[in-house]
């Protein structure tokens, strides 16, 4: 990978991602108030549609430009001599060390984040330190396992699907595909990987809420998962699902397509 290339994969993925969680956090707030375990009036309703921005706006950068850098380059070493057959599988496998990387920052913000969507009288500085204050640093990475067992698959499934359609549409055309049939296959993509992976999401919710000490607080994927279907079913398990699947498939038309665009633009 060269030195354009890492520096243009850092700054589009970086700007994707702010553009995409500003853009969007007011379906990504009403879909964890619909997950969380006090319910949704509870959890703040309609209420401080915002609360929680600032841990989003903060980590949106170095989490976005983490994972592309880690995904084009994973990319480049594996597409050294490879069969095209193995396309697939090879973006597989960038899209999750891309995941495990930029989990490392997006699992701070995320819970300081979700705590403040749920708890709109408090700003998110006190919720930074309330969680740092009674749990430590690793109560800001409590849900690490959660969320990365939920991106890996929902990685698994929209990077292969976004790279697919984009070959397919580039050999329909004749043409590389443009920037913004890049963004509807990104949306496509993004909402269909959005409504199979809605239980983990829902999992990790619960993990990053819980009080501590509470068995969901350990951040064991299948007991949460057991616990939302013995008390509210299949219902329970994709609760959220439509707000998620809107979200992401216009945060896969915002993300990829702003991506694809600021990179092609930088290089």
């Amino acid at each position: 990978m060269e030195r354009a290339e890492f520096w243009a994969s850092l700054t589009a993925g970086g700007i994707a991602g702010v553009c995409v969680d500003l853009i969007l956090f007011p379906l990504d707030t009403i879909k964890t108030r619909l997950q969380s375990p006090q319910g949704f009036k509870k959890a703040g309703g309609f209420r401080g549609i915002y609360a929680g921005v600032p841990s989003a706006a903060v980590g949106s950068f170095p989490n976005a430009a983490a994972f592309f850098v880690t995904y084009e380059y994973v990319k480049c070493v594996l597409h050294i001599d490879s069969s095209p057959y193995l396309s697939p599988v090879t973006h597989m496998a960038a899209a999750s060390l891309g995941e495990v990387v930029a989990c490392l920052i997006r699992v701070p913000s995320e819970v300081v984040k979700q705590r403040a969507q749920v708890s709109p009288s408090s700003s998110t500085f006190q919720v930074f330190s309330n969680t740092l204050y009674q749990e430590g640093i690793r109560g800001l990475y409590r849900g690490y396992k959660s969320t990365v067992l939920r991106e890996i698959p929902f990685s698994l499934v929209q990077f292969p699907l976004w790279e697919s359609l984009k070959d397919l549409w580039s050999w329909k055309q004749g043409y590389v595909v443009d920037s913004w049939q890049s963004a509807i296959c990104g949306a496509f993509a993004g909402g269909f990987a959005a409504a199979v992976t809605t239980p983990l999401d829902v999992a990790k919710t619960r993990i990053m809420l819980a009080k501590a000490g509470s068995t969901d607080a350990s951040g064991n994927v299948l007991s949460a998962l057991h616990s939302v279907w013995r008390s509210q079913g299949l219902p329970g398990l994709f609760a959220g699902v439509v707000p998620r699947m809107t979200a992401i498939s216009l945060g896969g038309f915002i993300f990829l397509g702003t991506y694809h665009k600021t990179r092609s633009l930088l290089l």
